[in-house]
C-alpha cells in the first residue's frame, strides 16, 4: 500500500486559502476549455483568411483535445512523480507561448501544428487541477462541493468560450481569440505561485514511455478512420490508421495489465461506480461539445448571427450548466448518485432532441429553452461523474485516477467534435443536391462545406446559398438525434452500474 499524502487529521476543514487556491484551480480548467471551444464561432473568419478544406477545419476544432487527451493520463503520472504545482505552473508557461504560435499561425496547417502543442502544454496543466483538490479538500462534504465548483468552471469554460470568441472577433482578427489566453496564465502563475500547495505520490511510479506511446497511438489514429470514412475516404491510409489505433489500444490495454505499477490502473475500472462515472462523463462532453461546434456554425451560417451575437444565443445553455451547482446538493438527497447522473444524462437527450426538432423554427426563443434544457441536464450529470471518479481513487493515485476523469472530458470534446462533425459533414454533403449547370468552382465549394459556400455565394446566388443552408440544418438535425440517442444509452448505463444508496467504493 502507498504511504498516505494528507495529514493524519483526515476531516480537518479548508480554510480561507485553500478556497483561494480553488479559485486559482477553476481559473486554469476554465482557460482549457475555452481554448477548447473558442475557435468554434471563428470558423468562418477562419475559412476566410487560411482557406481550409472541411477536414482541416475539423482538424483545427479538436486536434487541441486528441493529444491533450492522449497524453493526460501519461501526465498525470508525471505529476504524481515531480510534483502537482510544479507541473501546473511549467504547462501554464508552455501554454502562454504556444498561444501565441497559434495566434501568428499564417496557414491552415502550421495552425493545426501549434493546436497541438497547446494540446500538450494542456496536458501537462490539467492532472494537477484535480488532484490538488483531492489533497487540499479532506472533507467530503467539503471536496463535493469543491468539485461541483470545478466542474462548473470545466463545463462554463467550454460553453462561454464561443461568447469570448464571439466578441473578440467582432473587433480583432481571427488570432485574437488565442492571445488572450496569455494575460489569463500570467494570473495563473502568479497566484499559483503563492497559493497552491505542493503534493506529489511518497512513492512515485515509473514513467512507462512504451505506455505513454501507445497510449497516443489508439486515440488518434481511429478518429483519423472515423473522420476518413465519413469524408467517403476508404483508402489503404484509412485501414491503416483503423488497425494502427486498433492495435495500439489492445496493447496498451494488455500492458498496463502486466506492468507492477501501470499508467493506467485498470483496477479502478472494477469499480462500478468509477468506470460507469468515467463513461456518462465521457459521453454527456461528447454530446454537448460536440453539438456545439456545428451550432455555432448554424447560427452564423443558417440564421445569419454576428459572432457575438452568436454567442450571446448559446448563453441559456451556459447559464444552465452553471447553475446546476446550486442544485448538486437537493438531486444527491432526492436521488442518490447513480439515479442523479442518469436523470442529468436523460434531461440532456431530452434537449438535443428539442434542438433538433427547433432548428427551422422562425424564432430563436424556440431554441432557448432546449439549450437551457441540455446545458442543465450535462452540467449535472458531468459534474457528479467527475467527483465519482475521483472520490473512488486512493489518494496516493490522486494524480493518475484525477487524468482518467480529464481524459474522458477530452476524449468526449475530440470525439464529439471529430465524429459528431464527421457526421455532420457526411449528412450536409448527402442533403446536397447541386443544381445542374452550377458553375464548377461553386459546385466544388457547396460539396466542401456550408462555411465555404456561404463565402462564395453570399450576395451573388441566394438560391443556391439556401439550398446549402438547407442542407446544413438537415445533417444538424439527424446529428442532434443521434447525439440525444447516445445520452439516452449513457443514462441507462449510470441507472444500472452507479450505486444510488451507498458511499462510492474506496480502493484505499
Amino acid at each position: 500500500m502507498n504511504s498516505p499524502e494528507q495529514p493524519s487529521n483526515q476531516s480537518r476543514p479548508a480554510g480561507a486559502r485553500e478556497w483561494a487556491a480553488l479559485c486559482v484551480l477553476i481559473l486554469a480548467v476554465v482557460l482549457l476549455a475555452v481554448d477548447g471551444t473558442v475557435l468554434f464561432l471563428a470558423v468562418p473568419a477562419l475559412t476566410e483568411a487560411l482557406e481550409p478544406t472541411a477536414t482541416q477545419t475539423l482538424w483545427i476544432g479538436d486536434i487541441y483535445s486528441f493529444v491533450l487527451a492522449g497524453l493526460l493520463i501519461t501526465m498525470g503520472n508525471v505529476a504524481d512523480r515531480i510534483g502537482r504545482k510544479r507541473l501546473l505552473m511549467l504547462g501554464s508557461v508552455a501554454f502562454g507561448i504556444a498561444s501565441v504560435l497559434a495566434a501568428y499561425a499564417p496557414t491552415a496547417d502550421v495552425l493545426i501544428a501549434a493546436r497541438a502543442l497547446l494540446g500538450v502544454a494542456g496536458a501537462t496543466l490539467m492532472p494537477s487541477t484535480l488532484s490538488i483538490i483531492r489533497n487540499m479538500f479532506l472533507v467530503p462534504a467539503q471536496r463535493t462541493r469543491a468539485i461541483a465548483l470545478w466542474s462548473a468552471g470545466a463545463m462554463a469554460g467550454g460553453a462561454v468560450g464561443p461568447l469570448i470568441g464571439g466578441a473578440l472577433l467582432e473587433h480583432f482578427w481571427w488570432g485574437s481569440v488565442f492571445l488572450i489566453n496569455v494575460p489569463v496564465i500570467v494570473l495563473i502563475v502568479v497566484f499559483g505561485l503563492w497559493l497552491l500547495p505542493e503534493s506529489k505520490n511518497p512513492v512515485p511510479a515509473r514513467i512507462d514511455l512504451l505506455s505513454a506511446v501507445l497510449s497516443v497511438l489508439a486515440v488518434v489514429p481511429i478518429v483519423y478512420a472515423i473522420k476518413s470514412l465519413a469524408n467517403g475516404s476508404v483508402g489503404f491510409s484509412t485501414a491503416l490508421a483503423l488497425v494502427v489505433g486498433v492495435a495500439a489500444a489492445w496493447w496498451f490495454v494488455r500492458r498496463q495489465s502486466h506492468l507492477k505499477t501501470p499508467m493506467l490502473d485498470l483496477e479502478l475500472f472494477k469499480i462500478p461506480a468509477f468506470s460507469g462515472a468515467v463513461v456518462s462523463n465521457g459521453l454527456a462532453i461528447f454530446a454537448f461539445l460536440g453539438l456545439l461546434f456545428f451550432f455555432s456554425q448554424y447560427l452564423q451560417l443558417v440564421r445569419g448571427y454576428s459572432p457575438f451575437w452568436a454567442g450571446v444565443a448559446e448563453l441559456p445553455g451556459t447559464i444552465a450548466s452553471v447553475i446546476v451547482v446550486a442544485f448538486v446538493g437537493a438531486s444527491m438527497k432526492w436521488f442518490g448518485l447513480g439515479r442523479s447522473i442518469a436523470f442529468g444524462l436523460a434531461l440532456g437527450a431530452v434537449g438535443l432532441a428539442g434542438i433538433a426538432l427547433a432548428a427551422n423554427a422562425a424564432s430563436f426563443w424556440a431554441l432557448a429553452l432546449p439549450l437551457a434544457i441540455m446545458g442543465f441536464g450535462i452540467g449535472l450529470a458531468s459534474t457528479l461523474s467527475t467527483d465519482a471518479v475521483v472520490a473512488a481513487a486512493p489518494p496516493s493515485r490522486a494524480g493518475a485516477a484525477s487524468s482518467i476523469a480529464e481524459t474522458a472530458y477530452e476524449l468526449g470534446v475530440a470525439l464529439g467534435i471529430g465524429v459528431l462533425g464527421s457526421v455532420q459533414t457526411a449528412l450536409y454533403r448527402a442533403h446536397l443536391q447541386v443544381p445542374p449547370g452550377t458553375d464548377a468552382k461553386v459546385a466544388e465549394a457547396m460539396q466542401d462545406s456550408l462555411a465555404h459556400a456561404a463565402g462564395v455565394l453570399r450576395d451573388t446566388n441566394d438560391e443556391l446559398l439556401a439550398l446549402a443552408q438547407q442542407s446544413f440544418v438537415s445533417g444538424l438535425q439527424t446529428t442532434a438525434f443521434i447525439a440525444a440517442g447516445s445520452l439516452l444509452v449513457s443514462a441507462l448505463i449510470a441507472w444500472r452500474v452507479i450505486p444510488s444508496d451507498r458511499p462510492l467504493a474506496r480502493t484505499d
